[in-house]
């Protein structure tokens, strides 16, 4: 059997507990939900929740439940990040074992001085290499492990913004893997995360574009396959602003929500380019993705990011 046929497609929506999911977060998850479902495979759930001091105690259950009022049910059981902190070691180990890997001793707002490069879309400020060759002095505090990448251009192809390619020595230059507090980074976390539940494919917003290359660069270090990815238009607030996570926030709970999801579905479906049928506003949520599964495609999905409408529904201010 051919290592393709081998494979079951898997998706997977792996929302942050520090706050109750908005719309741009149900537009991730039912596309995601749509795109692994119309390929007869799995989709699964995990919970971003490395960030401990920003999580919201009772938040990751509000997502859940969230997730299940609108139908969109996931296979097995919901993966934690916080479970997996022995696996990330070990690749960790694993990176420094190659040479890799090097303490860093530079805060943000001494990268921030030095750099004249902008910060990438995430946040991150390109790193000079300063410390490449050691640390300045025996008593510097560590802050942070990177890890060393080069001057060669990685590409891919995403379903829906075509080939990308970035050289991630100008993009960013050496990223951090872990911080010198222990914590592993975000783009280290991600990609153990998927290895280790199979999954195939990656569906998430426009905003983490800019950080596949480094995660396709780890998992070449690693030897993991590497997914598929399709990063969807983003949902943006008023005039094209960023969309605040205090913005359209949608929680089982909020009764504007409650009352009119299957109304706010339509908008989701709407926003990524399908376009449902008038019959489609008497029937349920489960109904209305599985109208969705049939008919979705990735290359009906606008080029660009927009807003969402949101008539009757809760802003969440």
């Amino acid at each position: 059997m051919s290592g393709t046929a081998e494979r079951l497609v898997t998706g997977r929506f792996a929302p942050s507990p520090t706050g109750a999911l908005h719309s741009g977060s149900l537009v991730a998850a039912v596309g995601s939900f749509l795109m692994a479902k119309r390929a007869g495979g799995r989709w699964l759930v995990r919970l971003d929740d490395l960030d401990a001091p920003r999580q919201v105690p009772g938040i990751a259950d509000d997502i859940l439940r969230t997730l299940e009022s609108f139908g969109l049910l996931w296979d097995g059981d919901v993966a934690r990040q916080s479970l997996h902190l022995q696996e990330y070691q070990q690749a960790f180990d694993e990176l420094q074992q190659q040479g890799m890997l090097y303490p860093c001793c530079c805060s943000r707002k001494e990268l921030a001085m030095m750099s004249s490069a902008p910060a990438a879309d995430d946040g991150s400020i390109p790193y000079t290499g300063i410390c490449r060759s050691g640390l300045p002095h025996a008593a510097a505090v560590i802050r942070s492990w990177r890890l060393v990448v080069n001057d060669s251009e990685i590409c891919f192809t995403d379903e829906r913004s075509g080939k990308v390619c970035q050289r991630l020595d100008l993009f960013c230059g050496d990223f951090a893997v872990r911080r010198g507090t222990g914590e592993f980074t975000y783009q280290l976390a991600v990609v153990v995360d998927d290895y280790l539940a199979g999954v195939t494919q990656v569906v998430r917003g426009d905003d983490l574009l800019d950080s596949t290359t480094r995660q396709i660069y780890l998992q070449r270090l690693l030897g993991y396959p590497q997914p598929a990815y399709c990063h969807l238009p983003l949902v943006t607030g008023p005039k094209g602003a960023k969309l605040s996570k205090r913005d359209h926030l949608v929680s089982f709970q909020l009764a504007a929500v409650s009352a009119r999801k299957e109304a706010l579905l339509l908008e989701v479906l709407r926003f990524l380019g399908l376009n449902p049928p008038a019959e489609l506003a008497q029937v349920s949520c489960p109904e209305i993705l599985a109208w969705g599964i049939v008919n979705f495609a990735p290359e009906q999905m606008p080029r660009h990011s927009r807003e969402l409408t949101v008539n009757d529904y809760a802003r969440g201010r």
